[in-house]
């Protein structure tokens, strides 16, 4: 059932996350709804909790957020009471709401339309299947937590960044000048591997060119560098790991993780291109006689590596637009399965 609360607008607009200050939302959709918050006087029946809400105006009339915890509305803000449902339940039906055909400064919800809007939700033995919805998003929970996406919202920065990629300067720099001597890893024998927990990496595309786990005493690399194999690919690695002879390790670890993802691209641009291969072996030298194009800062002739590590959060982010598919598909499958509900 959608309700309107007392819509006001709060005096106190303080954005800080201080304890005792409770967020307003609104119809943005940065921050998850919420716009700012405040310590103006409010009675309880103004305070909503763990629900779902929706804006009925402006450019982003039709947009659904959910609010775990206490929350105030401004105006035009529509609360959908579920004090039944479990908050991942609340998340997967307010997906299908704002999938309903709002938007614009014309188009706007109200009680009443939204009253007569129809949703498909996935049932089981001719009942809705709320485990179904519950299971499934957290799986999707899962895989954002364990990707990094949990939080995949553009920050302005981000955007702007993306906008701005196509006008960017760039030039050519050499990989022993930014980053010091690569390292070469050494040999060591399938045969004389012990087992253990540390990735030890070699040529190839399998497994990320992670070929064992190994407890051998070898040099141990640190994470957030870069691994090219005797075949020119380069890899970024997360983790700690050991390398053989066919291994050039380039020592990025005092650069934030996205930049280092970002210049493992442009690594790659440069050595993976044939000229490498069985008869002719990348090496550490090799390496260091790289040239790379990178992002430089305006007026400058530096790496802009602040850039490249904001365009990589903001490309993170996009990614999860494939995790949107897949849901969309999973539910269309469960639909075929085992039939459809309509639900008002």
């Amino acid at each position: 059932m959608w309700v309107y609360g007392k819509n006001k607008e709060w005096k106190s607009r303080l954005r800080a996350y201080n304890e005792g200050r409770i967020p307003v939302i609104s119809g943005i959709t940065s921050n998850n709804g919420v716009n700012y918050y405040t310590e103006d006087v409010y009675d309880d029946e103004e305070i909503f909790c763990d629900s779902l809400t929706i804006s009925t105006r402006g450019e982003y009339s039709g947009t659904v957020t959910y609010h775990q915890g206490k929350f105030l509305l401004a105006n035009n803000i529509l609360v959908m009471l579920m004090p039944n449902l479990s908050r991942k339940q609340k998340i997967f039906i307010g997906t299908l709401i704002e999938k309903l055909n709002y938007g614009g400064y014309n188009n706007y919800p109200k009680i009443s339309t939204l009253a007569e809007d129809i949703i498909y939700l996935p049932i089981k033995n001719n009942q809705i299947d709320f485990d179904f919805m519950e299971d499934f998003i957290s799986e999707l929970e899962a895989y954002l937590q364990a990707t990094g996406l949990s939080d995949y919202e553009l920050t302005p920065e981000e955007k702007e960044a993306i906008d701005r990629y196509e006008s960017i300067q760039w030039d050519s720099f050499n990989l022993l000048k930014l980053f010091g001597k690569s390292t070469r890893g050494k040999r060591l024998k399938s045969d004389d591997r012990i087992q253990g927990d540390l990735p030890f990496v070699t040529a190839g595309e399998k497994d990320e060119g992670v070929s064992d786990l190994i407890g051998n005493n070898v040099e141990i690399f640190e994470a957030n560098t870069i691994t090219i194999d005797m075949f020119g690919s380069a890899k970024y690695r997360s983790y700690k790991y050991g390398a053989d002879d066919h291994i050039a390790v380039v020592h990025t670890d005092h650069l934030p993780k996205e930049a280092v993802v970002f210049v493992t691209s442009a690594i790659h641009k440069s050595s993976h291109n044939g000229q490498f291969n069985y008869g002719r072996n990348f090496y550490a030298k090799d390496a260091d006689e790289l040239n790379i194009m990178l992002p430089i800062k305006p007026n400058s002739q530096n790496p802009d590596f602040s850039y490249m590590q904001t365009f990589i959060s903001a490309v993170q982010k996009l990614v999860i637009k494939d995790v949107v598919l897949y849901a969309n598909k999973k539910i269309e499958i469960t639909k075929q399965v085992s039939g459809q509900e309509m639900v008002r």
